[in-house]
């Protein structure tokens, strides 16, 4: 599966600090638990390249 492959999967999403200083973004499906910490620089980063991919994404809805 890859970015342009529809999934009808459903997906809780948790984003926020830890207790030691780290960014957690925490999914939850189908009973598996996926906790990914970064630090904040790198968390910075994804913020970042999530912020583009929407611009583009709303760039090419508008056609």
């Amino acid at each position: 599966m890859g970015i342009n492959s529809e999934s009808d999967a459903e997906a809780n999403l948790q984003i926020g600090p830890t207790d030691q200083g780290m960014a957690r973004i925490y999914v939850e499906s189908r009973g598996a638990e996926i906790p990914m910490d970064f630090e904040p620089d790198e968390a910075l980063e994804i913020a970042e390249e999530i912020r583009a991919a929407a611009a583009m994404a709303a760039k090419m809805a508008r056609g």
